[in-house]
């Protein structure tokens, strides 16, 4: 009933939107600064919200605060000084990139998290972000995250204008250019993606060996070789044997005000299935070491039936990549629909067996998660 009236209430705020960007005042890189304190050192009662078993501080919990950190800065990079209620819904369009420095997050040391709007185009908004931890008195770097949020109408129905960035330093003006690239990046990683475009020479060269290194010679005596029968490569998995499924009915204690399922639990229930995909595959603990083009392609409705499925793709050395798939499933259309893929890069603390696509499509998930690795890894 609340959200109802809620929404009721927000309709009137049409009338406060800009009719274009020109019209909204400018605004600098330092107006949307914020700095919050997560106090798991001083204040020991949230600490169990944050803890895991492997008494440090769970990932997911920080992917949904870093959700909530960037919604609220756009809304202070967006605030007029007359108007008492925002007239936009800020929404996350995608998690860009999301690199960690640090394995472990203590659980009971302060955490510090800065962030500010980098670059904005007509409607959305690139946001950096960096957390740090408390330790011996100074705050140490943990994680840099960029994400990209979309301003839309009072209704989540369309976009709308936000406030152009003015960048006033050199430093700031390179920040502003990385924005930029950063978005061209987007495109040309997509428009080249494996369900556009061919595989390059090299890749399908890749392929062709794996397909070869598989082959089982033994089958039809000497000097003969069938196209079908397969065997495994020593210290092997298939692929098809390295998934995990997972399922969330979504309950309204996780939505947000437009009474759709916060984006920042999305990603903490698909972090959390990425870690226990890696951590069934390799036999050992992983760690996160990168999240990589998180696309939020639709929103996920409070009573849908969301199902995730985690597939390791690919594997180097003791690095593990993992994908999450999430869909939501509608029980009166009986339709599935993609809501999200997600893009994991886990580090395990031994040498991990290596995944062996079999089919075509698995091969081609498998050229996906060495794109994503390989992206990460010049990242870092």
């Amino acid at each position: 009933r609340d959200h109802v009236q809620a929404m009721q209430e927000r309709k009137a705020l049409h009338t406060l939107l800009a009719k274009q960007q020109e019209d909204l005042p400018p605004r600098r890189m330092k107006d949307s600064y914020l700095e919050v304190i997560l106090p798991l050192g001083s204040q020991p009662e949230i600490r169990e919200k944050y803890l895991n078993v492997h008494n440090s501080v769970r990932f997911g919990r920080i992917l949904e605060d870093l959700d909530s950190l960037g919604v609220l800065i756009c809304y202070t990079h967006t605030k007029q000084e007359m108007q008492p209620r925002s007239p936009l819904s800020i929404v996350t369009a995608l998690v860009d990139k999301i690199n960690l420095c640090k394995k472990i997050i203590y659980p009971d040391c302060d955490i510090k998290f800065t962030g500010n709007v980098s670059w904005v185009g007509k409607t959305s908004m690139e946001v950096k972000m960096h957390m740090l931890q408390l330790h011996d008195g100074d705050y140490s770097p943990v994680l840099d995250a960029t994400f990209v949020m979309v301003a839309r109408d009072p209704e989540n129905k369309r976009p709308a204008f936000v406030n152009p960035l003015v960048p006033e330093t050199p430093e700031e003006e390179e920040i502003f250019k990385q924005g930029e690239s950063n978005k061209l990046k987007r495109i040309d990683f997509s428009t080249a993606s494996l369900l556009k475009m061919a595989p390059t020479a090299e890749e399908r060269n890749i392929i062709h060996d794996i397909f070869l290194n598989t082959l089982d010679t033994r089958q039809e005596g000497e000097g003969t070789v069938s196209f079908r029968s397969r065997k495994l490569p020593p210290n092997s998995v298939w692929m098809e044997d390295a998934k995990l499924k997972g399922l969330q009915i979504c309950h309204p204690q996780e939505r947000n005000i437009f009474n759709r399922i916060f984006g920042g639990f999305l990603m903490r229930k698909a972090f959390e299935l990425g870690w226990a995909t890696a951590c069934s595959y390799g036999g050992s603990r992983p760690f996160i070491v990168s999240v990589d083009d998180i696309m939020f392609q639709r929103p996920v409705e409070v009573g849908s039936l969301l199902l995730l499925s985690g597939q390791v793709c690919y594997t180097e050395k003791n690095y593990i990549q993992v994908r999450v798939h999430s869909e939501v499933y509608d029980a009166d259309t009986r339709e599935h629909q993609t809501t999200n893929i997600f893009h994991f890069t886990f580090v395990s603390e031994n040498e991990v067996p290596r995944v062996v696509p079999k089919t075509y499509g698995e091969s081609m998930l498998y050229l996906d998660g060495k794109r994503h690795f390989a992206a990460t890894m010049k990242e870092i």
